[in-house]
């Protein structure tokens, strides 16, 4: 048990395995959607097995601020190629000081050739964060 407590924590502990996944051929707006419908910020963009890039929500905003059609422009217009990953035994500490230094908020987790979740810096916060129980209400 002191083993365990004393291991830190890793983005394989606070990874969302919920995730959107696209194709660089899919449309923008096509993604976008996936990513409200699963209530995600961002979509991990698959070249068949291989990660090919990550397509935030930062990206559609800024696609829809430049006037091209979303329903025509391809994800591979606006998405961040050859993202930075961490491996499923990162330290969240490695995996934040990653991600504030290259100023994104989401980071795919892989192993192998295999995507298993992302994590992002609202994940990372959440986990430091400790709120004390909350008392029941009468009413409850």
């Amino acid at each position: 048990m002191a083993d365990t407590a004393r291991r830190s924590l890793t983005v394989g502990d606070l990874m969302s395995a919920r995730m959107v996944s696209t194709s660089p051929d899919s449309p923008v707006a096509e993604a976008a959607a996936a990513m409200v419908r699963e209530g995600v910020g961002s979509a991990v963009v698959m070249q068949g097995p291989f990660l090919a890039g990550i397509l935030t929500e930062r990206d559609v905003l800024k696609a829809a601020g430049s006037g091209t059609d979303l329903t025509t422009v391809p994800v591979s217009a606006w998405m961040s190629r050859d993202p930075q990953s961490a491996a499923l035994d990162t330290p969240v500490e490695d995996a934040a000081q990653i991600m504030l230094l290259n100023g994104f908020r989401h980071l795919p987790i892989v192993e192998g050739r295999r995507v298993h979740g992302v994590v992002s810096l609202r994940d990372l916060f959440a986990a430091r964060i400790s709120r004390p129980p909350q008392p029941r209400s009468a009413a409850s």
